[in-house]
């Protein structure tokens, strides 16, 4: 989970896929762990000095509780509520393929950003990542075009 809509949607379409028919039997068979990976402090601000972490520590601390708690709110709006939220400093590649082994996952989900060819080149993508190196299936959860 990060912090934009792609996320959001992804996770969305989990509860609906998975927990949501459950929610009303006594438990899913289901175990969810939702997982924000936080980028490292940018290279500059490290080289900036002392007095320049700790304040981009507490707004990346915010920026996580926030991603948090939306996480735990689009649960509860689902119906369920027995799901474990991580937050794991790294690059998000690597960081989804460790927590796929530490917790034994079988499938991971990801959002899709629907990058075109040029900007995953530049940027690279996480989901491209996972499904080549994460040891479990991977569900890449498109969201729909607006139709705007």
């Amino acid at each position: 989970m990060d912090e934009n809509e792609h996320s959001s949607y992804a996770l969305e379409w989990t509860l609906d896929t998975f927990f949501t028919p459950f929610h009303s039997s006594s438990s899913s068979p289901f175990s969810l762990v939702i997982l924000y990976a936080r980028p490292f402090a940018p290279l500059p601000v490290s080289v900036a000095g002392p007095d320049v972490l700790p304040t981009l520590e507490v707004q990346m601390k915010m920026v996580s509780d926030q991603i948090a708690e939306k996480a735990k709110q689009i649960c509860a709006d689902k119906l369920v509520e027995d799901v474990e939220v991580e937050v794991a400093e790294g690059d998000a590649r690597n960081v989804l393929c460790d927590a796929v082994d530490r917790h034994r996952a079988s499938i991971l989900v990801v959002g899709s950003h629907g990058y075109g060819k040029l900007k995953r080149a530049f940027l690279g993508s996480v989901s491209d990542y996972c499904a080549h190196h994460a040891n479990c299936s991977v569900m890449i959860v498109k969201r729909p075009k607006s139709k705007h």
